[in-house]
């Protein structure tokens, strides 16, 4: 970093009046200066000025390599700007940051939250529904939002939602002259924002939320009963083991309720379905939990849809397991990625029991009954027996 030409510097509402004496020196020494119109006009850089393009395209910047060049962000342009984009294609001497506060920082700065117990979120180009996994009762969350509208709209799908009873706080231009704090009760918010530049803090009062725990209650998922039913998708899961970051192959999805599931640890999952009305479920499921950007769906069948796909971290095999399937897919798995299938026909437990004396693993057959009612009185109704074999390649 002894001589980068990149400088990349996070600006707040208070123009260079809160930018360190760094931050000043390369402004002042840069030919080419990117950011926001906003940006622009709070640092004051005139013809040397250049708006990002939209969409925002990285090359622009690129362009200047070897020049002395600056790209201004709001705030920490390392959380939700442009800093990581740009990092990641220039060397390490290339460039430099000196970031300013986030909005988040500011947010909770002004309310007395804790930081580390949060949920910072950007809905300014995401759905609302990215914030089902983080509703829960007394979450705190801090939301940057597109412009002053959606707040009304935030809050409106709020209280159809049942969160009606929560507090919220629009945060306006914060850390500048203009800044502006308001308190409401989200159903009765009146939508009096004025100024797009607005960020929102939510004290989630109402439901309890999804549950965290492995196994979800089948009426969450739309589908049409090709559902792996929540005891033995709970099941499945333990043995898949999904962690943060990690990548499932869901083969013969159905409904998708295993890669919702998946995603919600954090990580994310490939869906392949062939029928046409299975896949457009697939797609309502992860919309309905904020998962659309974790859940990618693949209209095909097994192996043939699984050639172009990344390997996965795990992978389970809902049913209609066979030979040529399992090699093609074992094939392509690196050590210690898991496989889970499951079974219901005695062809395909034959298979299973093969394969587990063949490659080890686990083999498992699962009886379940629940009550229902006969007669006058109740009795036990038994499920169809699922056999279900997991493996470490």
């Amino acid at each position: 970093m002894s001589d980068p030409w990149l400088t990349i510097i996070g600006i707040g509402e208070d123009g260079l009046a809160g930018l360190s004496e760094a931050s000043r020196k390369a402004l002042d020494e840069a030919e080419t200066v990117f950011g926001g119109e906003r940006h622009l006009a709070l640092a004051g850089v005139g013809s040397r000025g250049r708006p990002w393009p939209a969409p925002f395209d990285a090359a622009v910047v690129l362009s200047c390599r070897g020049r002395p060049t600056v790209v201004l962000a709001s705030g920490d342009p390392f959380w939700h700007g442009a800093g990581a984009v740009l990092a990641e294609r220039l060397g390490s001497d290339e460039w430099i940051a000196h970031p300013a506060p986030s909005t988040f920082s500011l947010a909770a700065a002004r309310l007395g939250w804790r930081l580390e117990t949060t949920t910072c979120i950007g809905l300014h180009a995401a759905p609302f529904e990215r914030l089902i996994p983080h509703l829960v009762r007394d979450a705190r969350i801090i939301c940057l939002m597109r412009d002053a509208t959606a707040v009304g709209d935030l809050a409106k799908w709020l209280a159809e939602r049942g969160w009606g009873a929560s507090l919220l706080w629009t945060l306006e231009a914060l850390g500048g002259p203009r800044e502006h704090i308001d308190q409401h009760r989200v159903d009765l918010f009146a939508g009096d924002v004025t100024a797009n530049l607005v960020a929102v803090a939510v004290w989630a009062r109402g439901t309890q939320g999804i549950p965290r725990s492995s196994g979800l209650p089948d009426d969450l998922f739309i589908h049409d009963s090709q559902i792996t039913k929540r005891p033995v998708r709970a099941l499945a899961l333990s043995a898949l083991a999904p962690r943060p970051g990690e990548r499932l192959w869901d083969v013969g999805a159905g409904s998708g309720s295993i890669s919702v599931e998946w995603a919600l640890c954090g990580g994310t999952a490939t869906a392949i379905e062939p029928r046409e009305d299975r896949v457009a479920n697939i797609r309502k499921n992860a919309a309905a939990f904020g998962l659309a950007h974790r859940v990618a769906v693949v209209t095909g069948r097994a192996p043939e849809a699984l050639a172009a796909l990344e390997p996965p971290d795990a992978v389970f095999i809902g049913g209609g397991l066979d030979s040529a399937m399992f090699d093609a897919i074992w094939s392509r798995l690196a050590p210690g990625a898991r496989l889970v299938a499951h079974s219901v026909t005695l062809e395909t437990e034959a298979l299973l029991g093969d394969l587990q004396q063949r490659h080890g693993g686990e083999l498992m057959r699962v009886e379940i009954a629940h009550v229902g009612p006969l007669g006058r009185y109740r009795s036990w109704e038994a499920a169809r027996p699922v056999v279900q074999w997991s493996a470490v390649r």
